[in-house]
């Protein structure tokens, strides 16, 4: 797949995708939300895709909307915002939907929807100087599109401060609200996410995207009415194949067959 604001790079088992737009800190525009709901829809049909990393070029992860692209909008009626809000969400929902885990290497700022893009990710890895802001609010506008991933990630109480100040915050801010998972020196982002990915490519291919598929699932319930669907959701994997032989590797103290090399 070859994008115009996007580079993609497949090593083995791993999708490895950037934000291509350094010359504006990789803020989105339409087509680069177009290019990301392609990519998604693509990428969740390969077998062969075990982890996504997803980073960004140049100084900064993603700095949120483009400015030309938001003096566009001053223009729109109505209708042509909501259409325009629409294409944005059915971005964020494909890549929060990925049935493989994807995995944020944060660096320079996530701002805006950048910051939406570190909620959307299973795992996030931010360099410790990394900036982070819902700073909508500054413009008058609202982080409408990427709220419901935000405050399934962080909570309302945080939501409600950050929301609604529009402040940036630092990395450090960021680990303590669950956005994201690991803080590093600039020098150890890199190798912190490859330990990240070495760990996923470790377990079962099926069972990682059935777990990620059980969180969505449950997160909202109680354990009476999520007891029938997780017991029937534990029961499917002993029986599986994959099941079957992690469990044997387990019991006979080797390897299963999808982590050998």
């Amino acid at each position: 797949m070859s994008y115009p604001h996007l580079i993609t790079e497949r090593d083995g088992a791993i999708e490895r995708l950037t934000l291509n737009r350094p010359q504006v800190r990789n803020a989105f525009n339409e087509e680069m939300i177009g290019e990301l709901t392609d990519w998604a829809a693509a990428i969740s049909l390969d077998p062969g895709v075990r982890v996504v990393v997803l980073a960004g070029a140049g100084a900064t992860f993603c700095a949120g909307a483009d400015l030309a692209w938001m003096a566009k909008t001053i223009e729109f009626s109505e209708k042509e915002n909501v259409d325009d809000a629409i294409r944005a969400s059915t971005m964020f929902a494909a890549l929060d939907q990925l049935p493989m885990p994807l995995v944020g290497r944060v660096h320079g700022a996530a701002l805006g929807g950048g910051a939406g893009l570190a909620a959307v990710c299973d795992v996030v890895v931010a360099d410790e100087h990394a900036l982070f802001g819902f700073t909508e609010v500054k413009l008058g506008i609202l982080p409408a599109v990427i709220s419901p991933f935000v405050v399934a990630k962080v909570g309302r109480s945080a939501a409600r401060e950050l929301f609604l100040t529009g402040r940036r915050f630092p990395a450090s801010r960021a680990l303590d609200i669950g956005l994201v998972h690991e803080v590093v020196p600039p020098e150890d982002l890199e190798s912190t996410v490859e330990k990240i990915v070495r760990e996923i490519l470790a377990c079962g291919p099926e069972a990682v995207a059935a777990a990620k598929l059980l969180i969505a699932d449950v997160w909202d319930k109680t354990p009476a009415e999520a007891r029938d669907r997780t017991a029937r959701a534990l029961a499917r994997r002993r029986i599986a194949p994959e099941g079957q032989e992690g469990l044997r590797a387990f019991l006979e103290k080797r390897k299963p067959g999808w982590s050998r090399e």
